[in-house]
């Protein structure tokens, strides 16, 4: 019951309303980091829908339990696991994968430059590699003492990552040695998440800490913003004037007047 399964489910709902479905998380609520305030909007949604929740209770296909415990005895016709993330870093060496992180590690090690790192923290190679988004660790560091915290693995933070390594690789090869360094970027706290296609609930100031953030929009809104953001993106996508007005200054804002990152980016 995390941002897929519940999108996912509450879209076959509203596409099929004959289908009975069920939803599960091992946690006490859907939308685990999420504030309660957009857990309980879309759980109520989904009860309204006649979407039926189980929380605290952990997936076992094989036992007849679990089964009952869901109200499903016979089992179900379809299954779909909505969990977790995998690495697939299968084509960089060892020396640079994690052993740790979500799915059993195997992330890209990198920098506060973006650039690809060993396991010790050196630079590996020329320094002329970058790992941005998905494919890499996602924080610097380690608890409670982060160079970065951890950065959730979605389309914002991974742009904003690319750009930073955009710049730096300009400045490389100007044969400038003093890199801009990267931060946890704030559209990272913003998690929108649909309730089928005319309701959804958006996050705004979200963090690595459990419960934040704050739901700032909600309902035929909120479905209307995330139409909006999906449709520009990929008119930017597709080279379109719109599109590119819209998304180029999202990530090329000269000052930073939230977050983590520098007051003047350009500058710093």
């Amino acid at each position: 019951a995390g941002f897929i399964g519940v999108e996912w489910a509450t879209e076959i709902e509203y596409f099929f309303p004959d289908i009975k479905l069920t939803i599960i998380d091992a946690l006490p609520r859907c939308l685990g980091p999420l504030p309660d305030s957009a857990a309980e909007y879309c759980s109520e949604y989904m009860h309204a829908a006649g979407i039926k929740e189980f929380y605290d209770c952990k997936y076992d296909a094989k036992s007849p339990d679990f089964w009952k415990k869901v109200e499903l005895p016979d089992g179900a016709d379809v299954e779909y696991v909505c969990i977790g993330v995998k690495a697939s870093n299968y084509f960089m060496p060892k020396e640079t994968l994690s052993d740790k992180g979500p799915g059993g590690g195997g992330w890209i090690h990198f920098n506060k430059y973006m650039q690809v790192t060993k396991k010790d923290g050196t630079v590996w190679g020329d320094g002329s590699v970058f790992a941005v988004g998905d494919c890499n660790y996602g924080c610097i560091g380690a608890p409670p003492n982060w160079e970065m915290p951890p950065v959730p693995k979605i389309s914002y933070p991974g742009e904003e990552q690319a750009l930073h390594a955009v710049v730096n690789i300009k400045k490389m090869y100007k044969g400038k040695t003093a890199l801009q360094p990267t931060w946890w970027p704030w559209g990272a706290g913003m998690f929108a998440t649909s309730l089928g296609p005319h309701d959804a609930c958006f996050v705004l100031a979200a963090n690595e800490n459990k419960g934040s953030g704050y739901m700032i929009n909600w309902w035929i809104p909120a479905a209307l913003q995330k139409e909006i953001i999906e449709s520009t993106k990929i008119n930017e996508c597709k080279n379109g004037c719109i599109g590119i007005l819209i998304w180029h200054f999202v990530h090329h804002t000269p000052f930073n007047f939230w977050g983590r990152g520098p007051w003047m980016p350009s500058t710093h």
